[in-house]
């Protein structure tokens, strides 16, 4: 068994000394840190002082399931498959709406230790508030588990609603987390890397709107003057061959540069739709490139992305299956090209590059348009690491064409998005 890294020991003593005086503990940790592993040890160390029976994980999708066994059962040597002879068992937030009253009457049963990966997804300070999965952890887990450890790298929501098992300061209503593990310190104790963002701009967007045999020409100084001041929408930038590959380019770039050190580093891509994975993977193809694509539609999704995970390919293409959870290393690159511009899809996503493996591995850098929203997310995030001033980088692609027709509606995306639902 290795070591545990220094903050996860004095995380778990804080849990443990914790738990002496209270059922719940809050754990917020830089995505990347090492949460599940800490999780691990916990369970661990409260199974040999014989405080629990049972453990009963669960996660927001089928693949971070998957990885919370594997780490639970190496760290243990034990199962967690919940057949007999198990020491627990792991489900997905959706798969609790579907367990039988057997299932839940082992909380009154045993002594229970139930974990939450990425509890922000389960919203809920009370039932009328919260949403589906809060409200199951409300009605069949509190106040029935003997301990609970609640685990984000982003806590807070898109809609702003109470995260359940969470406990906020009043008036403010800021979150109490019982212990805090930031990107800073992460980069600090050289857990995680630095990261790079680069913010991908267009200084004379031309757009030519045709009627008939009549046309218009606009030309625009950035993306987001295109965006506020034009019918170009985000998610129709985002289907522009053109601009995208000016993204891949840059991101083929970089990983070239790394791989001259770390021979089998690796980008990610995030996509809008499968649609667009496709688009995006025979651009890749047309520079050179080979990718790995991944959605809900791909066959045993999860061993496609075990095979990129333990292998040397370049470049993996997903839709919603590696925004959060999904622990690839090697990933040093990743290009941002979902339609998502949330803060907190935007963390998770980063946090996908930033586990550090090595020593020649510090960086990791993160290719977005400078729209707006995702601008802001980035001056927030060089606002946690005061003291790196290069955290933004700012790259002006020259000149991109865009062309209007009078049925133009915007990009259109299905719902084919396989992203988790919160």
């Amino acid at each position: 068994m290795s070591s545990l890294r220094k903050w996860q020991s004095s995380c778990v003593d804080a849990a443990l000394e914790h738990y002496a005086k209270s059922p719940h503990f809050f754990c917020q940790a830089t995505p990347g840190a090492g949460k599940t592993r800490m999780a691990a040890e916990v369970a661990r160390r409260l199974l040999l002082s014989d405080k629990i029976d049972l453990i009963l994980c669960f996660a927001p999708s089928c693949q971070t399931v998957e990885g919370f066994r594997g780490t639970f059962e190496s760290h243990l040597g034990l199962r967690l498959d919940g057949r007999i002879g198990a020491v627990g068992a792991v489900s997905t937030y959706q798969g609790m709406d579907y367990q039988d009253q057997s299932f839940w009457a082992l909380l009154d049963q045993y002594r229970v230790f139930a974990v939450f990966d990425e509890i922000h997804h389960c919203a809920g300070a009370e039932l009328s508030l919260g949403n589906t999965w809060g409200q199951l952890i409300i009605e069949r887990v509190q106040g029935r588990a003997t301990y609970t450890l609640a685990l984000s790298g982003t806590p807070w929501r898109s809609d702003e609603r109470s995260i359940a098992l969470a406990r906020y300061s009043d008036p403010d209503g800021r979150i109490l987390c019982d212990f805090k593990y930031g990107l800073k310190a992460a980069i600090n104790d050289f857990v995680c890397r630095s990261p790079r963002v680069v913010l991908i701009d267009n200084g004379a967007v031309k757009v030519t709107t045709r009627n008939g045999k009549s046309s218009t020409v606009n030309t625009y100084s950035s993306i987001a003057e295109l965006l506020g001041d034009s019918p170009v929408t985000f998610e129709y930038l985002l289907s522009q061959r053109e601009l995208v590959s000016q993204i891949l380019e840059l991101g083929c770039r970089k990983l070239d540069e790394i791989r001259l050190e770390t021979l089998d580093a690796g980008g990610l891509i995030v996509a809008a739709s499968v649609r667009h994975a496709h688009l995006i993977a025979d651009e890749l193809n047309r520079l050179g490139e080979s990718c790995q694509v991944v959605t809900n539609q791909t066959p045993d999704a999860q061993k496609a992305i075990d095979e990129f995970r333990f292998g040397t390919g370049r470049w993996i293409v997903a839709v919603g299956m590696i925004s959060e959870g999904t622990d690839i290393p090697r990933l040093q690159v990743c290009c941002y090209l979902s339609r998502i511009r949330t803060e907190l899809h935007y963390r998770q996503v980063l946090g996908r590059i930033l586990r550090r493996i090595g020593p020649q591995d510090a960086m990791a850098w993160l290719y977005v348009l400078a729209e707006p929203s995702l601008q802001a997310f980035s001056e927030r995030l060089s606002l946690d690491l005061p003291e790196d001033l290069g955290v933004i980088h700012h790259v002006d692609r020259g000149r991109i064409e865009v062309e209007l027709t009078p049925e133009y509606c915007g990009f259109e995306c299905h719902e084919d998005q396989s992203t988790i639902s919160i």
